[in-house]
């Protein structure tokens, strides 16, 4: 792994920025609410459990969160669907959008709109997926080899230190036991969940780099969202 791009630190700014107001609650709230359907119990459903944590860490109510969960059995409630569009952005980056819908008639426009005018194009499905991997990515607050030979022993693929931090890449399947087994071994988790990692990278120049984040951001902006990843380096 060659460690998160640009767009990957943007972004994680981004949301620590939207946490301080409010701004990522629905885009929470819908993730939890997906989460929620494999299990509403976060004991018994880890990856519930770790949506739980992220609204958390935003600072989002527990009555926020327990609505979102009560969505799942609610009968009467407009049930969510993921959704996955694919596409490329300015100087051809490959980009993924991870959205959690209610009406795909109105999230598919939306998404369409924004790459039409910020130089991009909607893609069909697979036309870009295939150059990313489904993977766990953990981020923990540790530096040095002593840390890093614990989370490798925990069942990581790789692991690597960054802006004071390690970024750690598990199969998908196994995020949650790795996850827990790097908390049990007395390491801070600050984030885990899962990602869409390209198996290479793009460079663009200045202008097109710009644009291609503008783009990124743009998709961002949509209330039904939940993730963007791109091949940008």
């Amino acid at each position: 792994m060659s460690g998160h791009s640009k767009w990957s630190k943007i972004k994680r700014g981004k949301a620590v920025e939207d946490a301080k107001r409010g701004a990522v609650f629905t885009k929470v709230g819908n993730q939890i609410a997906l989460a929620a359907r494999s299990g509403t119990d976060p004991l018994m459903n880890p990856l519930l459990a770790m949506a739980i944590e992220k609204a958390k860490t935003a600072n989002m109510p527990n009555s926020n969160i327990q609505r979102a969960i009560a969505r799942v059995a609610d009968k009467n409630s407009t049930q969510l669907h993921e959704v996955t569009y694919e596409g490329y952005g300015p100087g051809g980056v490959a980009i993924i959008v991870e959205c959690a819908t209610d009406n795909t008639n109105r999230t598919y426009p939306e998404v369409k709109t924004v790459f039409t005018k910020r130089g991009g194009s909607i893609a069909e499905k697979g036309a870009v997926a295939y150059q990313f991997d489904h993977k766990g990515v953990i981020h923990v607050q540790a530096t040095g080899e002593e840390a890093l030979l614990t989370i490798i022993d925990a069942g990581a693929e790789d692991a690597l230190e960054e802006d004071g931090e390690i970024i750690v890449y598990t199969d998908s399947k196994n995020l949650a036991k790795v996850r827990d087994i790097i908390i049990s071994a007395g390491l801070k988790v600050t984030e885990a969940g899962l990602s869409y990692e390209p198996n290479t990278t793009v460079e663009l120049d200045k202008e097109k780099l710009g644009k291609a984040v503008n783009l990124l951001e743009a998709l961002e902006e949509i209330d039904d969202v939940v993730n963007t990843y791109t091949n940008l380096a």
